[in-house]
């Protein structure tokens, strides 16, 4: 397990300040209840400097998602402790790692610490699967929880206490299932491994095709595979039996190579392969030029512009992936903007303030966490625009609007941004 903390202060700050303020506490000279709308103007007496934690997969099967999400929080807090803080006070942030959901373990000690260390806020997981099995942990302590990649219908409404910056899967499936749909593929079969994230997604993608007259033909209730399956000789050959027109492999990165060579070996047309966001990647010389030439995929998220990847490749330039790194961004600065709308940097008030800041109760639009703060210190609503594109929390704390992205396959096995659709959450 990589576990890493990393601590960003300014210049502006003497060490002598950090000693007297405690980590993601309030004040404690009263029982004062958290405000929904306190003053901005409220002394940084009055509340400690805000820690952010994340639980992003370091190690394990979603493992290429953690540098972009890890780089989009880093460049936050690098911009928001540039433009002074939050309440007076650097924000400081503490990385963990969270693997994947067969190594529980790694999530679970992971959220004991960061609760222990005082994070008000934590920005995570990846996986639908690491959520679900920390969530009660974390929003139990009255500690927010930020997914930036979260997709499972699920975790809708979960609770009060859980938001996210990514579409549940009712979007991306609407569009996937489209897609397939208008590429004239009206026989599909569907290799999905048995987690939350990718029985929810199929639903989704099985109910479109369905309703516009096509057929499922495997990969239906009852056909998953285990997420530790290492064979897929007969899965595959099952799923070929019927001679689709299309595959949807929906699946992490660690089974979807071993799928992808069965498909060769067997014989299938590559260029009707569809990915999802949890295998999509540049897969370059892992396979032979032009295994995937064709091949679609679909992620949640706008894609970033070269502005945005520029200032991310300034905090890590070794990212060749910018998957979620805008949620992530997003994220971070939100809870930050929440910290500052209520007046204090606790979970509690960080909750109250999350849907107001995302523009839910209308305000005026503003971008980066810079131009908020002064709009906030002249006591005005805000709706922050999120580099990622999506709306406002709605009453789920999911957003309320999101773009997917749909890339295509190139001869070096590498994918490219074609388009966006873009959709509200029902």
């Amino acid at each position: 397990m990589n576990r890493r903390t990393t601590t960003i202060r300014s210049l502006a700050l003497l060490a002598s300040v950090s000693l007297v303020l405690t980590a993601c506490s309030s004040d404690g000279d009263d029982d004062a209840t958290p405000s929904a709308g306190g003053s901005s103007t409220t002394s940084a007496n009055s509340a400690g400097s805000l820690l952010l934690g994340t639980l992003l997969p370091v190690t394990g099967s979603l493992s290429q998602l953690g540098p972009p999400e890890i780089a989009g929080v880093d460049l936050a807090v690098k911009e928001i402790n540039e433009a002074g803080g939050v309440l007076g006070s650097d924000v400081e942030v503490s990385h963990k790692d969270s693997s994947d959901a067969e190594n529980t373990q790694v999530a679970t000690q992971s959220v004991t610490e960061l609760i222990s260390e005082g994070a008000s806020a934590i920005i995570g997981a990846a996986s639908s699967q690491v959520t679900l099995n920390v969530i009660d942990d974390v929003v139990g302590s009255e500690t927010v929880m930020i997914s930036p990649a979260n997709t499972s219908a699920t975790l809708s409404g979960y609770s009060d206490f859980f938001f996210r910056t990514a579409p549940p899967d009712t979007v991306q499936g609407d569009v996937l299932g489209n897609l397939i749909i208008a590429d004239a593929a009206a026989n599909l079969s569907i290799l999905v491994f048995n987690e939350d994230y990718g029985t929810g997604l199929r639903d989704v993608v099985k109910g479109v095709v369905e309703g516009a007259g096509g057929t499922v033909s495997y990969g239906n209730p009852g056909e998953e595979f285990d997420p530790t399956e290492q064979n897929f000789s007969s899965i595959v050959g099952s799923a070929l039996s019927s001679d689709p027109d299309a595959v949807a492999i929906i699946a992490f990165t660690t089974q979807t190579p071993l799928i992808v060579q069965e498909l060769v070996n067997q014989g299938f047309d590559m260029s009707k392969v569809y990915f999802v966001d949890g295998n999509l990647q540049n897969f370059g010389d892992e396979f032979d030029p032009g295994t995937l030439e064709g091949a679609q995929g679909t992620l949640p998220g706008a894609f970033p512009s070269d502005e945005f990847r520029d200032r991310l490749l300034e905090v890590n330039p070794d990212l060749n992936d910018f998957s979620y790194a805008a949620e992530s961004y997003d994220a971070a600065i939100l809870a930050s903007l929440a910290a500052v709308r209520g007046g204090a940097t606790d979970g509690a008030t960080i909750q109250a303030n999350m849907a107001a800041v995302s523009g839910a109760e209308g305000g005026t639009e503003c971008t980066g966490f810079a131009e908020c703060l002064d709009l906030l210190e002249s006591d005005e609503e805000i709706n922050y625009q999120a580099v990622s594109g999506v709306g406002p929390f709605n009453d789920a704390n999911d957003p309320s609007a999101a773009n997917i992205g749909i890339y295509k396959f190139d001869g070096e096995n590498n994918n490219s941004f074609q388009r966006g659709e873009f959709g509200e959450i029902k």
